[in-house]
């Protein structure tokens, strides 16, 4: 077992890393290798190698009612960190394909789904995701997950990451803390306690006035430092929130982004109850709150076990480009669709041939669901009509799923049904 699995890692590190990191450059690249925008993308390419998100940043509740799912629903997602995907289990649609460019986010979903259907139970469920820090998963993992890992997972979940750790390990000693985006967050609390605030303060807070007082107090200042402003200007400080060069453009609009990031802090840090609010809890706790009221996405409430147990099953993880995967699908088979904020990447190519694939595919009555890191749709003018002019965008809706995403990460959350 030891030689194949050195044997598998030896292939995807010299032959299979580059090639499959192929559809990540397509999507990324679009300036010349030596231009500035150029080699802020070949930056990005590099650092979204590895795992970016442990735990994925758009709001499932949101999502599911937006989606409107039902019993015979196929819904086609981008997988990240893979909660998502689980957590739309609890709507018990007929299938889930879940995509994705990134080999560790492929290796983390499928992860998920060995250990919901190997697992002998709830605590275990919960000790391995919700909890993330102790040894006993390591156990659980050589146990009742390894055995049915395919040998790709199980390479991954067996090599080391960059700096020499195991990458199972990292349920030892909170994966929360791993990846692009928990780097991120380990960073700016740091920066934060060198100036005097410690984020995990508005844990504490005993209401929402509490929250934000304290981020009134504490939080707002930070942003009106010099070296803030500086770094912040910089492209390459936000790539550990997975945004490439283009996306930081449209973040920034015509502000500076430390202001863009600090309303979008106070969104998180006061508009939410902390108390029903697992994306604070992973900012400014970095990991999820223990106990039994503590906030926890869908798939990890115990309410839901027995759900993603039954229906583990239904979902699909592929490690393909979305477009590339409806062009296998037949005509009219898919009625649900999440992006993320993929789009944001796009040109204006790219999404028309992505959007062409989606009406092809698309039943009468299906939805697309996605945000961007601006406020506005980015669609209209890049899509052509012909195509776009078959989908109503639900503007007041779309207002108000923005509002409720409780991620607080990004300007626009947008639903769009076809006619």
């Amino acid at each position: 077992m030891a030689n194949a699995i050195r044997s598998l890692k030896n292939r995807i590190g010299q032959d299979g890393r580059d090639a499959k990191n192929d559809a990540v450059r397509s999507a990324v690249h679009q300036h010349k290798h030596l231009s500035k925008q150029g080699i802020l993308e070949r930056a990005f390419t590099f650092a979204f190698r590895g795992l970016v998100y442990a735990q994925i940043w758009e709001d499932p509740a949101v999502d599911m009612e937006a989606l409107a799912i039902t019993p015979d629903s196929h819904v086609v997602t981008i997988a990240s960190g893979g909660c998502n995907m689980m957590s739309y289990l609890t709507a018990n649609p007929r299938a889930i394909t879940a995509v994705d460019l990134n080999t560790a986010h492929i290796a983390l979903n499928k992860l998920k789904l060995v250990a919901a259907r190997h697992l002998p139970d709830y605590a275990a469920f919960h000790r391995f995701f919700a909890q993330a820090n102790s040894r006993q998963n390591v156990a659980a993992y050589r146990t009742y997950i390894r055995p049915h890992l395919d040998e790709a997972t199980l390479a991954y979940w067996e090599g080391r990451d960059m700096i020499g750790r195991r990458r199972i390990g990292g349920f030892a000693r909170n994966v929360y803390k791993r990846g692009l985006l928990g780097n991120f967050i380990g960073v700016a609390h740091l920066l934060a306690r060198l100036n005097g605030v410690n984020p995990k303060v508005l844990l504490s807070a005993q209401s929402v006035e509490e929250q934000r007082a304290i981020f009134d107090r504490d939080f707002a200042p930070f942003f009106d430092k010099g070296f803030i402003k500086w770094i912040t200007d910089q492209p390459a400080s936000l790539f550990g929130l997975g945004i490439p060069p283009a996306q930081y453009e449209a973040l920034a609009g015509d502000e500076k982004m430390a202001v863009v990031l600090r309303e979008r802090l106070e969104k998180l840090a006061c508009d939410f109850d902390i108390k029903d609010n697992y994306f604070a809890w992973q900012a400014f706790g970095r990991g999820y709150g223990q106990g039994p009221s503590a906030p926890l996405p869908p798939y990890l409430q115990r309410a839901h076990y027995d759900e993603i147990v039954a229906r583990a099953e239904r979902i699909e993880v592929r490690h393909t480009n979305f477009t590339d995967y409806l062009r296998t699908c037949a005509d009219a088979s898919r009625d649900r669709y999440i992006l993320l904020d993929a789009q944001d990447w796009m040109t204006d190519e790219q999404l028309t041939d992505l959007w062409r694939e989606i009406t092809r595919t698309a039943k009468p009555g299906a939805r697309v669901l996605f945000r961007t890191a601006g406020a506005p749709t980015i669609l209209p003018g890049r899509v052509p009509d012909a195509i776009l002019g078959q989908w109503d965008y639900r503007a007041a809706e779309s207002l108000d799923y923005t509002r409720r995403d409780r991620s607080s990460i990004y300007g626009g959350v947008h639903l769009y049904v076809l006619r």
